[in-house]
């Protein structure tokens, strides 16, 4: 049995009433204050797209499916956890933010290769004083609406937490410390007396490095990678995402939100709970 979740800045009553009767859904009860499950549905069509016209979430989600079946929550960092593409801001401290955006968004939308996007990114950044990766961290960096409120509760149920991110480890690190993360994976940025050389050291976080990343974590916890939720909303967290039990879409590519098992574009990301409710 599938049933029908309603939430998001524009769901109301009435929204939700509508959306269960294009559903043909047996019941529609509130579950706390702005979402509503609908049960046992029988239609999905244009169901979502309804939603979506008055900025709410239509999510159609197995019937049975609970939060204790997960152990592990993974977690893109840019742009998922956080508001910002940290790279981008970089960029905006020396005038170099639209051409590093740019290549930013052909990644995301998987137009172009990540780890060649990321070295063309990076090598307009050569020069750059290491206190710009500070300014972006204490100026800009924000939490997405809702991600506090998601760690918490999943941590009170006994979940794990991975951050991967095809970004810098300067904000993964700071990231994990804040939220009490207990495993983490990104690039390292070459700075040679405290300015960015331009280069990344190491191997590139790319879409397979973070897929094996949450295979890895898996196993070193002991379950399967069925048991784990994974977020995400650019190409490159695509395989990481097919890896998971459930993929979620934050406010994701088109291209992503077509391979998610569910998708968010009007919530915050506490609104995964309300999935598994």
């Amino acid at each position: 049995m599938t049933d029908l979740v309603v939430q998001g800045t524009g769901a109301t009553a009435t929204l939700a009433a509508q959306l269960a009767e294009m559903s043909g859904a047996r019941d529609c009860r509130a579950v706390t204050a702005g979402v509503w499950r609908c049960g046992e549905i029988i239609r999905q069509e244009g169901v979502v797209a309804a939603a979506a016209a008055q900025r709410a979430d239509a999510t159609f989600v197995p019937a049975q499916r609970r939060l204790a079946d997960f152990r592990l929550v993974a977690m893109d960092m840019d742009s998922t956890l956080i508001t910002i593409e940290c790279i981008d801001e970089i960029a905006d401290m020396v005038g170099l933010k639209p051409q590093v955006a740019a290549i930013t968004a052909l990644a995301m939308r998987g137009e172009i290769a990540f780890p060649e996007s990321l070295r063309r990114r990076v090598g307009l950044l050569n020069g750059l004083d290491q206190s710009a990766l500070q300014r972006v961290d204490e100026e800009r960096l924000r939490l997405s609406p809702g991600a506090e409120t998601m760690l918490a509760a999943m941590k009170a149920l006994g979940f794990r937490s991975l951050l991967v991110s095809g970004g810098f480890n300067f904000f993964t690190s700071r990231l994990q410390t804040r939220l009490g993360l207990d495993f983490t994976l990104a690039n390292t940025l070459e700075i040679r007396d405290g300015k960015l050389t331009g280069q990344v050291l190491g191997d590139i976080v790319d879409a397979t490095a973070k897929a094996e990343k949450v295979k890895s974590v898996c196993a070193h916890l002991g379950i399967s990678p069925v048991q784990s939720i994974v977020i995400g909303d650019g190409a490159n967290d695509l395989e990481m995402m097919a890896v998971g039990g459930v993929s979620v879409a934050y406010k994701a590519k088109p291209v992503v939100q077509a391979k998610a098992s569910h998708a968010l574009n009007f919530s915050g990301l506490d609104a995964v709970l309300n999935l598994f409710a």
